[in-house]
């Protein structure tokens, strides 16, 4: 078989996969947020934070608890791995150093899971599982938490009420991320992913010297990672690692695991609105998306343009061969589509087209699917910029979901796709212009400049993945990059939360003749032609000094 028919099944397959998954878990979800009774351990949960779930929550009330949540859960991370060194099952790895702490404390806690360290020569066994897994799980039930709320407001009127947090984020975690984390978790354990509690063993000679692994609950983590689009790896090598990820099998998977929940979300969308059709229009936006950047991502790696790629089948440099370009393609366009961040190979070694695009992927907003829950209101809040688009071009006042789309709404939906360029181009421009940050690149030129371009790029957009060849472990990175990741997370949630509550407020518009019918493919189209510019005159001045400029010198 060649390996590009391997990958388009491996597609194909994995295309059926999440068609069967999308109806049941979209439902499902819709379901969990729409229900007004609570399970006994999640009344249980409620009284040990202090919490009442039926108190409805107005959009500045959501946010403090959002954001009240989020300060402690950084906090707690921060002051676990400062004490690392005097905790039980530390593996005699010592406290982590306070600007990398903070970094990882900001990454983990913002679903970004940027690592500037070597998982498994920094941390131990109790850092890993009550403070890193433990994010994974919570930021990501944050994030579907937002998302749900900002849907509530399409679907309430003349009420400023978008839920309960306590109630969305504990919901999130016990009745959704738990039973499918524990089920892929059963998945990789029986496929040869590693799941104990084991020391430090040494395994044999390398190069001279001893080689010694250490063991750990990799399983469990792998699958809330993927799942919960966090990215964090036990390994440095991440998902690249035959531990994290033993085989071909087992990478589809994770790549199944990356998307299930952003894909479905588009469903729970459409039942909490009542109307299965402005779903799928989202949905059909987000695949042709998707599909688009995985078919120009293989075109490009399987291109032979120079020797070596004839020799080996395509550009097979820092791809890990029980993969194949097939499959390292769907895996690297999945995660920087997404604010997963994991990687079964090295982005740094792509083509110089195939590095830009996953640049791209994260620069769009990481909306196609994105990430569980930002993907859904990213989405929605472009949906809001093409809708608004078009009523300016007929002459007509704005109208989505029957909501009408006013001055007060565009500027939090404008504020909103500001914010992460701001962080992105600005934090890159001081990178560059200071004399130390440069030193950490590895690469001179165009490709050096991609590596602090990516860094910034996926930091702010809460992605986490790493071009590979920058050494971020600087007291400089470690912390601009962690404000980064703390305010691309935090600061879009307050417009997205403050749009959702003017939204509430209002009186539904009944449809007319003249209304613009948004679940049309017209209005899909639309919508991805409104992304693709936004973004391609935002970052293109950047891009056109990195990725673009080395594909075309290549």
């Amino acid at each position: 078989m060649s390996p590009v028919l391997a990958g388009v099944l491996q597609l194909l397959a994995l295309i059926a996969a999440l068609a069967l998954a999308y109806r049941p878990l979209g439902d499902y979800m819709a379901r969990v947020y729409s229900s007004d009774k609570h399970l006994r351990v999640e009344k249980w949960i409620y009284k040990g934070i202090g919490a009442n779930p039926n108190t409805e929550m107005r959009w500045m009330a959501y946010l403090r608890g959002v954001l009240a949540f989020s300060a402690v859960s950084v906090l707690f991370l921060y002051l676990l791995q400062r004490l690392q060194g005097s905790l039980p099952g530390s593996l005699g790895f010592t406290s982590i150093d306070p600007d990398q702490a903070f970094n990882t404390a900001a990454s983990f806690v913002s679903n970004t899971n940027w690592q500037s360290y070597y998982g498994e020569q920094a941390m131990g066994h109790v850092v890993q599982t009550a403070g890193l897994a433990v994010q994974n799980f919570v930021s990501a039930a944050v994030g579907i938490a937002v998302a749900v709320a900002l849907v509530r407001g399409f679907a309430r009127s003349r009420t400023g009420e978008l839920g309960n947090f306590w109630s969305d984020l504990v919901r999130g975690t016990v009745r959704i991320l738990i039973p499918i984390a524990v089920v892929g978790a059963l998945v990789l354990v029986a496929c040869g992913a590693i799941q104990n509690f084991a020391g430090i063993h040494e395994v044999g000679q390398f190069m001279g010297g001893s080689q010694q692994w250490n063991g750990g609950a990799v399983a469990s983590q792998e699958a809330i990672k993927e799942l919960g689009t966090n990215g964090g790896g036990y390994f440095n090598a991440n998902s690249a690692h035959p531990f994290e990820n033993p085989n071909g099998f087992t990478n589809l998977f994770e790549i199944f695991l990356i998307l299930v929940i952003p894909f479905a979300l588009t469903r729970t969308f459409g039942r909490m609105v009542g109307s299965l059709k402005q779903g799928y229009a989202i949905l059909a936006t987000m695949a042709t998306i998707w599909v688009g950047f995985v078919a120009l991502m293989m075109w490009t790696e399987f291109h032979h343009g120079a020797p070596a790629f004839d020799i080996a089948g395509g550009a097979m440099e820092g791809k890990e061969t029980r993969f194949g370009i097939g499959g390292s393609s769907i895996f690297a366009v999945s995660t920087t589509l997404t604010s997963t961040g994991a990687v079964d190979s090295f982005h740094s070694s792509f083509t110089g087209f195939g590095g830009g695009i996953t640049m791209l992927g994260m620069q769009l907003g990481e909306i196609a699917p994105g990430g569980t829950g930002s993907g859904l209101y990213g989405m929605l809040i472009m949906a809001i910029i093409a809708v608004f688009i078009a009523g300016l071009m007929v002459g007509r006042t704005p109208e989505y979901l029957g909501k009408k789309i006013g001055t007060r709404e565009i500027k939090f939906a404008a504020c909103y796709i500001l914010i992460t360029p701001a962080l992105v181009l600005v934090f890159t421009a001081i990178s560059m212009a200071l004399p130390t940050p440069p030193h950490s690149m590895l690469n001179p030129g165009a490709h050096g400049f991609s590596e602090i371009l990516y860094a910034y790029t996926s930091g702010a957009n809460n992605n986490g993945s790493a071009f590979a060849g920058l050494s971020a472990d600087t007291q400089w990175f470690n912390t601009t990059i962690g404000l980064a990741m703390l305010l691309g997370r935090f600061l879009p949630m307050v417009f997205v939360l403050a749009l959702a509550g003017s939204l509430a407020e209002q009186r539904p518009v009944p449809a007319t003749a003249g209304t613009l019918r948004t679940e049309k493919p017209l209005v899909t189209g639309l919508l991805v032609g409104t992304i693709l510019i936004i973004t391609g005159l935002t970052y293109f001045p950047a891009l056109a000094l990195g990725p673009l400029a080395e594909g075309l010198a290549s």
